[in-house]
This record gives structure tokens, C-alpha cells and sequence, in this order.
């Protein structure tokens, strides 16, 4: 018997889907780790210290511990 779909071999593995809310926050540094924007920087502003915002503005570094569960997230990172 025949299949339809002959151009495809069994051995192949299906694609990944990207969560892309993930995909949305996160984004690949030059030396490949991952950065993101900080919290707590959208609305109530007027009490945060000036510093306090200007450092919000950078993106963080994500930490090596949570690395994997973003890497699972987003395959094709």
C-alpha cells in the first residue's frame, strides 16, 4: 500500500511551536544570552525616584537558572 505522502520520512520530527508571548518579551544578546524588560516601570511613576526609572529603561539579563525555561519557550531563539 501506497501512502499519500511519500516525500515525507517517518524519521522526521514535527516543528515546534514558538510561544509567542515569550517570543514577544524576550530577545537574543550578541554574546547569546537572553534580555528582557524590567518590571514595575508602565504606570505609577510619579513616587519612583528618577534613578530609580532611568534604571528601569535598561533590559535585564536573564538569569542562567531560568535560561532553559525561556530556551523551551522560544526553540528557535
Amino acid at each position: 500500500m501506497v501512502c499519500e505522502h511519500s516525500d515525507l520520512k517517518e524519521k522526521d520530527v514535527p516543528k515546534l511551536k514558538t510561544n509567542r508571548g515569550a517570543a514577544k518579551r524576550f530577545k537574543k544578546t550578541g554574546t547569546g544570552r537572553i534580555k528582557a524588560k524590567k518590571a514595575f516601570a508602565r504606570h505609577i511613576l510619579t513616587k519612583k525616584a528618577t534613578s530609580r526609572k532611568r534604571g528601569l529603561r535598561r533590559p535585564k539579563l536573564i538569569e542562567k537558572t531560568d535560561t532553559k525555561g525561556v530556551k523551551k519557550l522560544i526553540p528557535y531563539l
